[in-house]
């Protein structure tokens, strides 16, 4: 019975299982397509920027006197710099406490960094390990560190500013409130405090002219150009190269070209037809290929004004081959770039470069709502109809073999009624007089 019914149900079934199969090439396919898509746009979207074409190498001839980076603004070309000092904090030390536990006093201290202050209140049971931690833990201290020093002669309460620059200095002023407890708080106050080091400013030379800065990071004095100082040395003098990173936007074109091959082996692998097999790709003849693999070869080929003689991919180098692969002559932009290294920004990323005009087309593809994703959801329903017609299948002949069942039920209730009535039959003919038995 149950091969009546698979023999009932396979036309069908094989005609489903061939739909879905080749519902689910053009998705495989169609996924491919939109992977490359992606691919190839975000090589684009690295070009639509025209910072990515303004990138700047900067180089310092002496690294132990001060290293260098160039951002876009930058502008080709070189500086002498000589270093007469680096900016440093103010270091300030007490003198000497017997130990860390003795009691410094009592009163108040005001302390001042540059322009800024905060005040200390000082029990008279405030040790100097106390005064310490109250220093660092106030909620108003506007960048002062303290310590502790142990030396051969004593202990040292020790101030450090966190903010270098000649404005950063360091005072105490002391109040003691107890003259009488034998304990001065004005040991603390700037009058009788050592300076370990003192508060300045950085001061460099670039070509010849003088440059101060409360920091030893100078951003602002070449534009573009940052400069750190590692140490001072006046009497030599290093020099800053900056250039045109030429090989940043070479990578960037590569990679847009790698790309670009890729996207047009995987279209063209799509809808290839082998003439000896009489095979197709699967999306041979599809309309939505067709329509991208157009609109991708007229952004190719359109000219972009405003380019000061660099108008076209192939003015950079960037030609296609017969294959419709990209191809790029390094010598022509190298040429391109050593000329007029901006034209080549200009090119991709103006209002109407190919970057954008790219970006724009592909994104219209890849968007939720585009041709590519409603061909993809075309598919996935075809392919969830394919479930539904498996479904009714499934329904109609589960009902075909209850029928089955049914019937030769039947007929084995008639067939054993039959051999009943025979066999009856058979009996009361052998019972009738003048019937020879056969039993002899």
């Amino acid at each position: 019975m149950s091969k009546l019914v698979t023999a009932e149900g396979q036309p069908t079934t094989d005609r489903l299982n061939t739909q879905e199969a080749t519902l689910q090439a053009d998705l495989s396919a169609y996924g491919s397509l939109k992977g490359a898509l992606s691919s190839f746009q975000t090589s684009v979207q690295a070009l639509k920027d025209a910072s990515a074409f303004k990138v700047r190498t900067a180089t310092s001839s002496d690294t132990d006197l001060f290293t260098v980076t160039a951002g876009s603004a930058a502008v080709a070309g070189s500086f002498s710099i000589s270093v007469d000092q680096l900016a440093q904090a103010a270091k300030v030390r007490s003198g000497d406490f017997s130990a860390e536990t003795d009691v410094v006093g009592e009163g108040s201290l005001k302390i001042d960094l540059g322009s800024s202050s905060f005040n200390i209140a000082v029990g008279a049971d405030t040790t100097l390990a106390g005064l310490r931690d109250a220093i660092n833990s106030a909620t108003d201290n506007p960048g002062v560190k303290a310590t502790i020093i142990k030396v051969d002669t004593g202990s040292q309460l020790v101030l450090t500013s966190e903010k270098v620059g000649a404005a950063n200095t360091i005072s105490i002023t002391a109040t003691d409130a107890n003259a009488s407890d034998g304990k001065d708080l004005s040991r603390l106050a700037t009058a009788n405090l050592t300076t370990v080091q003192s508060a300045q400013d950085a001061i460099i030379h670039i070509d010849g002219q003088q440059v101060t800065r409360d920091s030893n990071s100078f951003s602002d004095a070449i534009t573009g150009v940052t400069l750190s100082l590692v140490k001072a040395d006046p009497a030599t003098t290093g020099k800053i190269t900056v250039a045109m990173d030429k090989s940043s936007v070479t990578s960037k074109l590569n990679d847009f070209i790698k790309s670009y091959n890729s996207l047009v082996n995987t279209m063209s692998n799509l809808s290839s037809y082998n003439a000896a097999t009489q095979t197709g790709g699967p999306l041979l003849g599809d309309a939505t290929l067709r329509g991208v693999q157009n609109q991708l070869r007229q952004v190719l080929s359109s000219v972009v004004q405003g380019g000061g003689g660099i108008s076209a991919l192939a003015d950079i180098g960037i030609v296609s081959d017969k294959t419709g692969n990209l191809q790029l002559d390094s010598s022509k932009l190298d040429k391109a770039m050593t000329t007029n290294f901006d034209a080549i920004a200009n090119l991709f990323s103006s209002e109407n470069g190919l970057a954008k005009k790219f970006d724009s087309t592909l994104t219209t593809y890849l968007s939720s709502d585009g041709p590519l994703s409603s061909r993809i959801n075309g598919v996935n329903k075809s392919i969830a109809g394919i479930a539904d017609q498996r479904d009714a299948l499934n329904t109609r002949l589960t009902a075909l073999e209850s029928r089955y069942r049914k019937q030769f039920t039947a007929m084995d209730t008639l067939v054993a009624q039959l051999q009943s009535t025979g066999s009856f039959l058979t009996q009361q003919l052998a019972n009738l007089p003048g019937v020879v038995s056969t039993n002899g």
